[in-house]
């Protein structure tokens, strides 16, 4: 079970304070702190919280300590005197009302035997006195600070005259099971037979006021029928009776909300969630707020441990309301929400103290801890009306107040967009291609006789290797010449599609579909099953514009037979030059849905400007960031390429715009340069910037991706600017081997270096990752030591 002082300081320091409100008016049952502006202050608003900590266990015995409150001060008869002047003789104003609440807080200390220097009463009384500092004028903050020792002196005098009569009330409704002891626990408190209780049966059947007095306390429990046990006809019952309750707490809402379940009943196998689910569309997700869990049946006999020993009796508690706990959590959507738990034991053998109480397992007397409980929820809630603090608060899933990061869209922005191409033809790959003459060096070459292996090793090693750079050298022109003429077929095609479209009579006449490919299985990580899983994620290509496949999630649980997530590509041409694509991924589990998309069209015209147009849409918990951007190319000159492009993002009700200008110059067929800048701006920031890229492709590209990169990258945002410089590149090694270094630096004196190496032959690469872990482990040893030494 969780602790006392565990829940307060939670409380305190996540700033979390409720109060209470009606049910059905439609308001929260609670209240965080607000920002108020008067003349002589900006400050925050702390409202007085009703929630109670979420244990009893700990905080009934009073000998805890509190240890940031003030001793008794001593108050003279004068300043009694004047306090009782105050308050009678003339109409009270809101601190005079807020100091009659304290005073009677005082009286119902001692009646319900609870010391002053209990943890959870100083609480209690620090928000008191911070919300009404909140709201007192500059003039009364010395009667502020003190008030509560004038009001402990006049509790204690009024407590020994018993005068005036105590007037404080407070209305609890009481809900849960059938069968769960919610009319006992009622007869137990009053102390006599207010309602009728039944073992083996439902015994209210109708709502009803049960009123009485406790230790001066005018206590008005609102007594309902039990919800029956989850089930498809039997949540329709419990919505009917639901939905009763609320109209009969209309008028009159309740102060604290009891929600009953017995302590016996919670286990493993405890599936409740579909009630509580209920409970929170009926009566708003705000009731959980002025709610505290009451587990009966609190001295049954404690289960027996996996080890066959018996469970500590707080161990048992504290996994209980964990597991309730839990499953108001997933029925709220939020897990900041902590309910108070009380023990209850109405059972006529339960044992009993000294002075005839009910005593828990642990000693505790819950009656008066319920009580306590109750009181403290209700004069934290009159403090919160009095003080007329606004209830804005919301439970549920976290609504996102982030505002996209302007260098990310920024960089967006500046990222290059490829424009969708149905032919599949890239411009500067053909360009690179037609300009080389390989594919007649390929051909004139004279024939070769290859070796088999027993033949290859009878060579000496110059031989040996003349012989693979010879090899390599072919394998390198017969790629290019393949290639070469893949391309030409692309365009010859392209181009055959064209002049039977414009020569075509009927232009609806299509051709055949073409044949359904199969496209390759996906690599499906290792499992425990005995057959491999890739058919579940088999894919046929029917034509050549849609292309649909599954999303295989890498970490999902073994044994898994489907897959969360699509991925959808497209391309087509909508009219001549026109091409439009979409490329897309949607993920759903039970709880989260996701989609990442981008639509473009694009207008391509080798002798005029290409105008394009894209829309980017991409999920973020519940909201979505849509961003609409348009480019323009402009190549004038044939070594040039002139872009310009803006862009709107939507989030959050948020807009952001941005603009960016773009140069590329091509020195050569290998080297290429480019360099562009940019501003975006919006929600009353702004963020520009810049970079400048040289790109340097291999000799042998496309057949072998090997280049340099060096970017110089400059962004300016919030009056801060920072520089930094990227540097990649990918080359072959030899004719097994591959390396590619990223490296990256910035003005912050931050940077990273990266060096992969990948090869077929030479093993002893991998004793750098020996030598990495020996490093590691060697530093991770003088941690220790000298975080020993520091200890000594």
């Amino acid at each position: 079970m969780k602790g006392v002082r565990d829940w307060v300081f939670s409380q305190v320091l996540s700033k979390s304070l409720a109060s209470p409100s009606s049910l059905s008016g439609g308001n929260n049952f609670y209240a965080e702190e607000h920002r108020i502006q008067n003349e002589n202050f900006n400050e925050q608003d702390h409202s007085a919280s009703s929630a109670i900590p979420s244990d009893s266990s700990n905080s009934s015995n009073g000998d805890q300590s509190n240890h940031h409150s003030s001793s008794l001060q001593l108050v003279s008869d004068t300043e009694v005197d004047h306090y009782q002047d105050n308050t009678n003789g003339r109409r009270k104003d809101t601190l005079a009302k807020v100091e009659d609440l304290q005073v009677k807080f005082f009286r119902l200390l001692q009646r319900l035997g609870q010391t002053q220097e209990n943890l959870l009463v100083a609480k209690v009384l620090y928000r008191m006195h911070l919300a009404t500092l909140i709201r007192t004028k500059e003039s009364d903050l010395k009667r502020v600070n003190h008030s509560s020792s004038r009001a402990r002196a006049v509790a204690s005098e009024q407590e020994a005259i018993g005068v005036p009569q105590l007037d404080f009330s407070c209305r609890i409704l009481v809900l849960g099971k059938t069968g769960v002891g919610k009319s006992a626990t009622i007869n137990s408190i009053f102390g006599q037979e207010k309602t009728t209780t039944g073992a083996f049966q439902p015994a209210t059947n109708c709502i009803q006021e049960v009123v009485g007095n406790v230790n001066g306390i005018n206590i008005t429990f609102i007594d309902t029928p039990g919800f029956l046990p989850s089930s498809t006809n039997n949540m329709k019952r419990n919505k009917r009776i639901m939905l009763a309750i609320k109209r009969f707490i209309r008028k009159s809402p309740p102060d604290i909300v009891l929600y009953f379940e017995r302590l016996d009943f919670i286990n493993a196998g405890y599936v409740d969630f579909p009630l509580l689910k209920l409970v929170t569309e009926v009566f708003g997700s705000a009731i959980w707020f002025n709610t505290i869990i009451v587990m009966t049946h609190s001295s049954s006999a404690i289960p027996e441990g996996p080890d066959g020993y018996t469970i500590n009796y707080e161990s048992y508690i504290s996994h209980c309301t964990n597991i309730i706990q839990q499953h108001i959590h997933q029925a709220v959507f939020d897990s900041r929400l902590e309910n108070p738990v009380l023990l209850v034991e109405n059972h006529s053998q339960c044992p009993k103290n000294i002075m005839g109480e009910k005593i828990l397992p642990n000693g505790l007397v819950w009656r008066s801890q319920l009580l306590f409980f109750c009181v403290c929820t209700k004069v934290l809630g009159d403090v919160n009306i009095l003080l007329k603090f606004q209830n804005s608060v919301d439970l549920g899933p976290t609504s996102s107040t982030r505002i996209p990061s302007m260098p990310h869209l920024l960089s967006s922005l500046l990222r290059h967009h490829p424009i969708s191409n149905l032919s599949g033809i890239d411009d500067e790959i053909e360009e690179i291609l037609l300009s080389d003459n390989e594919e007649e060096e390929y051909d004139q070459l004279p024939p070769i006789r290859v070796l088999t292996k027993s033949q290859f090793e009878m060579l000496s090693e110059p031989l040996q290797k003349d012989y693979l750079d010879e090899m390599d050298y072919r394998e390198t022109l017969f790629l290019k010449k393949h290639l070469k003429e893949d391309y030409r077929k692309r365009k010859e095609k392209l181009l055959l599609t064209e002049q039977k479209f414009l020569n075509s009579d009927n232009p609806d006449d299509q051709q055949a579909p073409p044949e359904p490919v199969l496209l390759p299985d996906m690599a499906v990580p290792a499992s425990f099953d005995s057959d491999c899983q890739s058919h579940r994620y088999r894919c046929v290509v029917s034509d050549d514009q849609w292309l649909l496949r599954p999303v295989l999630d890498p970490q999902g649980w073994d044994h898994d037979v489907g897959f969360d997530g699509i991925n959808l590509e497209t391309t087509t041409e909508i009219k001549k030059n026109v091409n439009a694509s979409v490329v897309g991924q949607m993920n759903k589990n039970k709880q989260d849905f996701s989609i990442q998309s981008e639509c473009a069209a694009a207008y391509v015209d080798p002798r005029a400007p290409t105008y394009s147009v894209g829309v980017d849409v991409q999920s973020t918990g519940k909201d979505f960031i849509c961003t609409v951007r348009s480019n323009t190319k402009l190549k004038n000159i044939k070594h040039n390429i002139a872009d310009c492009g803006v862009s709107l993002t939507s989030f959050a009700k948020k807009y952001y715009v941005g603009a960016k200008l773009e140069d590329t110059v091509f020195v050569g067929k290998r080297l290429k340069f480019v360099l562009n800048a940019g501003r975006m701006e919006g929600a009353g920031q702004m963020a520009y910037g810049g970079s400048f890229e040289a790109n340097l492709l291999g000799e042998d590209y496309p057949v072998r991706n090997d280049n340099v990169s060096l970017t110089m990258t400059v962004l300016s945002f919030n009056k801060e600017m920072v520089l930094s410089g990227n540097l990649q590149s990918e080359f072959r090694l030899s004719r097994s081997s591959r390396a590619s270094v990223s490296a990256n630096l910035n003005s912050r004196k931050m940077g990273q270096i990266c060096i992969k190496i990948s090869t077929s032959e030479h093993l002893q690469f991998a004793s750098f990752a020996i030598f990495s872990i020996l490093k590691f482990l060697s530093r991770r040893k003088a941690t220790r030591n000298v975080v020993k030494e520091g200890m000594d």
